[in-house]
């Protein structure tokens, strides 16, 4: 089953970008010259995707308008601007727009240096709905710039993702990627609520997997990370 609708996460406040988000919502700041979401829905595009939807909240107009006459992939709006939902309030609320297959999830800070062929094709190309729940993208600490953090997951040997003990260090992080099935949702609260909620009960149940990036991933989180991403695209 192929998976070619994405669900792109835009409405955050992009607070630790400041200056950059005073006047523009964080999916519109530009890495060299290249406004992120533009960079995504390329790459999106390129990896088969036809579909996309992008929650709205902080200068939502801003960027609505910006994707207005977007085409590939044909983009739809969903409307975050009266509640911020977080992860997984948003999709859950943007659910109705997905469809009922498998869809991609991508985050606006979320970006690749790739050196062999496409860690989108490649997620999508790993995606088993018979056994899968969720399928996430993560990278090797070693291997994310951007990222201070002690590492999100462990892998084992059939690619389930498990999270580390409380306090312990984790070779994988979660490059903000990954594919959900919509009955990843059964049962999800109502408002805002983190993805991650999701998350736990489909790795209590063996039916969260992951695949392991490849090549340099970036969180554009703050400006630094984002001069850090310039130089590192630069070169």
């Amino acid at each position: 089953m192929s998976v070619n609708t994405a669900m792109i996460l835009g409405a955050g406040l992009g607070l630790r970008m400041r200056p950059l988000t005073e006047k523009l919502p964080k999916p519109m700041v530009a890495l060299n010259g290249v406004p992120l979401i533009d960079r995504i829905l390329d790459r999106l595009a390129a990896a088969g995707i036809e579909n996309a939807v992008v929650n709205v909240h902080y200068l939502g107009d801003i960027l609505e308008a910006h994707l207005k006459n977007r085409h590939s992939p044909k983009v739809t709006i969903s409307d975050e601007r009266d509640e911020l939902l977080d992860t997984g309030g948003g999709i859950a609320r943007a659910l109705p727009l997905l469809g009922d297959d498998a869809f991609l999830v991508h985050n606006s800070d979320s970006l690749s240096c790739e050196t062999e062929g496409s860690n989108l094709k490649d997620l999508i190309d790993q995606w088993k709905p018979d056994e899968m729940d969720t399928l996430l993208l993560i990278a090797p600490v070693e291997n994310s710039l951007g990222y201070d953090g002690r590492g999100d997951f462990i892998l084992d040997p059939a690619g389930r993702i498990e999270r580390p003990e409380k306090g312990a260090d984790a070779p994988y992080v979660f490059t903000g990627v990954s594919i959900a099935a919509p009955r990843l949702f059964r049962d999800a609260p109502s408002g805002a609520f983190s993805l991650n909620t999701l998350w736990s009960r489909a790795i209590s149940e063996g039916r969260a997997f992951g695949v392991v990036h490849k090549g340099l991933w970036m969180h554009i989180g703050t400006p630094g990370a984002l001069s850090d991403a310039e130089d590192a695209c630069s070169k």
